[in-house]
């Protein structure tokens, strides 16, 4: 079977994570996939198991004469976003896609002056969405192509060292790792196909925490308000504006950090605003999060000590550090990459996978692409070509490592 075609049957299943469930998984509809995956392995003659925790552990023993090799792990993440609608996928094959702009629904189009990498696709199968959902491209097309993987080593009886396959929930809450065994794993190293475009090479990641300003304002009567009323939501306001403008996502690229706004509420009573800070410099990141952390100190000085209340969690650190000193688990697969007839793309992540937290947790892990493109939202699509293409630079490395 190829990726693509696992991929369609995997996108029916609805596996959003749910950062404010407080659960692990954060959603019991991850469970519905993992255990699929685990069947399907068993299936196939592999050992699998899920556990209580919503993790796919499997593995593949080395075949004969390479028991000496490395033992290699393949990770892709289950859950999809919760920022975006991911149930009731219904996806649309494009068969020898002419380049240019795809009308998709609900008033929305891929267009090639948005996503000008739309031209060198043509000729390609393009899977898009119907505009109402995500298509779940993260990361079940990397789920796919790693079963894929699995299914073509056992079925072609290719040589290889021990394979150690997993599959992970909550990655796109950031909890991907919480309850990662690593021991259980069994691998020397591994990669996560977890990327966009075939080809991607990813083992610089950002720095990032995540900071929460709550606010508690001072309300009476507007009549009588003088010198009395604190409005919570002007506060917000003005910590807002004491942040750089130009330090956000819409303006910033490659390895300039940002302060991203992700979720505001208030009233006069109270207020809270939600970021997520993130550099790959960690003294610069160390700066970001020493300046909120002033403005948290000035808001209180002005307004009352008790006004403004900062939480500040970090969520991953830049993989870089734990990746270098074992710097050929990239280098095979650029060679891996090079052999496939694909020049490597090495870039930095804006953003972190599962692999940064396993990094520091002794399994270094750098990042594949997929072939997606446009993750987390309705204008997420995919080629059957690109599919293939991963699976082929997986197997590459499984060979190179016998």
């Amino acid at each position: 079977m190829r990726a693509y075609e696992r991929f369609l049957e995997y996108i029916k299943v609805p596996t959003a994570s749910d950062e404010t469930s407080g659960a692990h998984p954060s959603t019991d509809r991850q469970f519905v996939l993992a255990r699929r995956l685990t069947e399907e392995l068993k299936a196939m003659g592999i050992a699998a198991e899920c556990d209580e925790k919503c993790y796919v552990y499997a593995s593949i023993p080395a075949t004969e004469g390479c028991e000496n090799a490395p033992a290699i792990g393949f990770i892709a993440h289950l859950d999809t976003s919760p920022d975006f609608c991911g149930d009731g996928v219904c996806p649309r094959l494009i068969e020898n896609y002419d380049g240019l702009d795809v009308e998709l629904g609900e008033g929305r189009s891929l267009k090639l002056s948005d996503f000008p990498h739309l031209a060198k696709l043509k000729g390609r199968t393009l899977i898009v969405t119907n505009g109402k959902t995500l298509l779940g491209a993260d990361d079940k097309a990397g789920v796919a192509e790693i079963m894929t993987l699995a299914e073509t080593l056992i079925g072609e009886n290719i040589p290889h060292g021990k394979i150690c396959i997993a599959f992970t929930p909550d990655e796109e809450i950031g909890e991907g790792a919480d309850n990662f065994d690593v021991k259980r794993f069994g691998a020397d190293f591994a990669y996560t196909a977890d990327g966009g475009e075939e080809g991607g090479i990813e083992y610089e990641n950002f720095n990032a925490a995540g900071a929460t300003f709550e606010i508690r304002g001072f309300n009476i009567h507007p009549g009588s308000a003088k010198d009395k009323m604190i409005n919570a939501s002007l506060v917000a306001m003005e910590i807002n504006s004491l942040l750089p403008e130009n330090d956000i996502p819409a303006k910033t690229e490659g390895y300039e950090g940002f302060y991203h706004l992700t979720d505001m509420e208030g009233s006069v009573e109270r207020a809270t605003l939600k970021y997520i800070i993130r550099d790959h410099s960690s003294e610069i990141f160390a700066k970001r999060c020493e300046a909120v952390r002033v403005i948290e100190k000035q808001m209180n000085e002005k307004y009352g000590e008790g006004t403004v209340t900062l939480t500040l969690r970090e969520q991953y650190r830049n993989m870089e550090e734990k990746i270098r000193p074992c710097f050929h688990i990239v280098e095979t697969a650029q060679r891996a990459l090079l052999e496939a007839g694909i020049e490597p793309i090495v870039v930095p992540i804006r953003g972190g996978t599962d692999g940064a937290r396993l990094s520091f947790e002794g399994l270094p892990c750098p990042n594949l692409g997929t072939g997606g493109y446009a993750f987390h939202g309705p204008y997420e699509h995919i080629t059957v070509e690109g599919m293939d293409k991963a699976v082929e630079i997986l197997l590459g490395i499984v060979r190179l490592f016998k």
